[in-house]
């Protein structure tokens, strides 16, 4: 017969064995410099694209609801402005190194605001299709410029690439419960 002791270690084994460890989720981020000053920064109407995330989980960009998987094509168009659309962020040309002068909308803002109620899951969604798009937008002008994917890429391209687009988002929230941001 087998002692205690051994009928507790094989039963220990056995549940470190089948039980699964679920992976954490989490995005990631280079924040930005602890400021002790804050400043609201003047962007013009065009510049800014607002996203909300409402307490019933639903999307909506600049005031008008879309479903999560329009989240990505929506960032890309407004991020590029391939038509220079006067309602479309602004566009400079920029002499960046690797790939010469280019027009650059580099003053664009994405807000991102949740609501406290909503899910992080439609959180977590969102910012995965805003990171996507940024994706997306350097993986093309990878291809079109370099034959190559972006990851693909030496990082001293990489770095050109993301002065070409620029990822600019930005998030409020509230301070304290019930609180004004």
């Amino acid at each position: 017969m087998a002692s205690i002791a051994d009928i507790s270690f094989t039963l220990l084994i056995l549940f470190l064995v089948v039980t699964s460890m679920d992976e954490e989720k989490g995005l990631t981020r280079l924040l930005p410099n602890v400021s002790q000053e804050r400043q609201p920064a003047e962007i013009a109407q065009r510049n800014l694209m607002r996203l909300h995330i409402d307490e019933h989980n639903r999307i909506f960009i600049d005031d008008e609801q879309v479903e999560a998987g329009e989240v990505k094509n929506r960032v890309m168009t407004f991020v590029e402005n391939p038509q220079d659309l006067a309602t479309l962020p602004e566009k400079k040309e920029m002499d960046i190194s690797g790939i010469g002068k280019r027009m650059v909308a580099d003053a664009h803002v994405i807000q991102v605001d949740a609501d406290r109620k909503a899910d992080f899951n439609t959180y977590f969604i969102v910012q995965n299709e805003i990171v996507a798009a940024y994706d997306q937008l350097r993986d093309n002008l990878a291809m079109a410029r370099f034959h190559r994917h972006y990851d693909e890429c030496p990082e001293k391209i990489r770095l050109s690439l993301r002065e070409c687009y620029p990822q600019r988002v930005s998030e409020t929230y509230c301070l304290e419960e019930g609180g004004e941001e």
